[in-house]
């Protein structure tokens, strides 16, 4: 008989927040790297990332189905010849899920059956193999168990658990219990979409904006390398260090996003007091008092929502 698993051995959400508030230093450049690479490839597949947002979306009623039933599917059984019936497609409730325009969620699911990823079986949808391959979390799962085993490093260093788990162990137990995992990260990523889309109107402009920060936080996160950084000290570092800028070329080869797409987007974030730009063309991270009380409001419900979807798979792959 298995040994039952005790409760003592549950990480609790509370904690993990704490935690990442007073290290998010030693996490930040792997939850940027995470959330850039994900927009980014999402941004590729179809040039839109509403579009991209909308597919996942439908592709969650798995997730959803599996965790109200208490199945666990893992990686490689989730992405064998799968496919996907959907009785109907609520547009209301997407546009209202999502924050997008019910009628750009019309235009766009239509757009998705044109491009073959949508077909109508008689009143029902059905998405094809092909979108479970757009989608397929390979890039995302390594850099979500670097964020799983710093925070395990974080947890070792507290005292609180007696050994950390390497990213490789990690990535490895998520996709022996993906169906749970990726159930809390759909859940986490949609969140986040939908709260920074609400706030820019857009999420492109919202990935050239992380891209910038993301250039910053990985330089400053090295000067404060085993320093306790509490986030508003964090913070202070990102906006006042003396970093080396990114090019909008740069930026239109990570993002995918055309130059002058990206450039038009950059002048909309210099204007939100987001953004500056050197005598070199360099592009800064620089908030102003308002937006800096707005943005970091955001950024602590996002940590809120990370907490969660940390602690629930560390939860989930090392007690079970």
């Amino acid at each position: 008989m298995n040994e039952i698993p005790s409760i003592s051995k549950e990480i609790d959400n509370n904690l993990i927040n704490r935690l990442l508030l007073k290290n998010f230093n030693s996490v930040s450049p792997y939850f940027y790297k995470l959330i850039v690479e994900w927009m980014s490839d999402a941004y590729k597949t179809f040039n839109d990332l509403d579009k991209f947002l909308i597919l996942i979306y439908l592709i969650n009623t798995d997730f959803i189905f599996f965790r109200r039933n208490n199945i666990n599917i893992k990686f490689d059984d989730f992405y064998k010849d799968k496919t996907l019936e959907i009785d109907k497609i609520n547009l209301i409730q997407i546009s209202k899920d999502l924050n997008i325009p019910k009628e750009s969620v019309r235009r766009k699911i239509s757009e998705l059956e044109n491009n073959g990823v949508i077909k109508k079986k008689g009143k029902q949808i059905l998405i094809v193999r092909d979108a479970y391959e757009f989608q397929k979390p390979v890039n995302t799962i390594k850099n979500l168990s670097f964020i799983i085993s710093e925070t395990s490093e974080v947890l070792k260093k507290e005292k609180i658990v007696l050994k950390s788990i390497n990213s490789i162990e990690v990535s490895r137990l998520i996709k022996n219990n993906f169906s749970f995992c990726w159930y809390q990260y759909f859940k986490f990523i949609l969140a986040y979409c939908y709260r920074w889309r609400k706030y820019f109107g857009e999420l492109e402009i919202m990935l050239i904006g992380l891209t910038i920060a993301f250039n910053s936080v990985t330089t400053a996160s090295t000067k404060l390398k085993g320093v306790e950084s509490y986030i508003d000290k964090w913070r202070d570092e990102i906006l006042q260090s003396n970093i080396r800028g990114i090019n909008a070329m740069s930026i239109s080869e990570i993002t995918g996003i055309p130059r002058p797409t990206a450039i038009r987007k950059i002048k909309s974030l210099i204007k939100l007091n987001m953004v500056n730009i050197d005598n070199n063309k360099l592009l800064h991270i620089k908030f102003d008092k308002k937006t800096l009380v707005e943005t970091s409001k955001l950024q602590n419900d996002t940590i809120n929502d990370l907490s969660e979807l940390v602690s629930r798979t560390i939860n989930q792959i090392s007690i079970n």
